[in-house]
């Protein structure tokens, strides 16, 4: 059974603010989430390694330093910024700048990757079509995460 002191306990210390707990009969379950539960971490990390290799497999040896490069660092980019703005949770407006970086650089990601089709450097269309809706996705899902992190999140700090 979860003891009353216990609960006053991890209510008050803060690097365990984010828990989830459930009490049912005298069984209680406590969990602690971290960044790579967050669903948009999961799709961006996803897009990392496929990007990533598509770039290596699948462009002329010229945009493998051009615009793979950039592309590369874009879709990193978001996932970097969904662990830093996780990790500064405790502060909403910074939170928030992270996540708002993270969309910008999908944005970036997006861009590339037209640009790497439409220039004929990636051929592929089903790959192409495939990718673009994940990377489309990624923005959708970081977007509604904002808007719900701006109305739900309560910042300790």
């Amino acid at each position: 059974m979860l003891d009353a002191g216990f609960l006053v306990l991890l209510l008050k210390n803060k690097s365990l603010k984010h828990i989830t707990f459930s009490i049912s009969d005298d069984k209680a379950e406590i969990s602690k989430m971290g960044y790579k539960d967050l669903e948009i971490w999961k799709i961006a990390n996803e897009l990392v390694n496929d990007i990533h290799s598509m770039t290596l497999s699948d462009l002329p040896k010229f945009e493998m330093y051009e615009t793979g490069n950039q592309i590369r660092r874009s879709i990193k980019s978001v996932k970097s910024n969904i662990v830093e703005g996780y990790g500064r949770r405790n502060y909403k407006l910074e939170f928030l700048h992270f996540l708002t970086i993270a969309i910008a650089s999908n944005d970036e990601t997006l861009d590339h990757f037209e640009t790497l089709f439409q220039t004929n450097s990636l051929k592929d269309k089903e790959k192409y079509e495939r990718l673009h809706d994940r990377i489309d996705e990624l923005g959708r899902k970081l977007n509604l995460f904002i808007k719900s992190v701006e109305t739900h999140h309560k910042s300790w700090k």
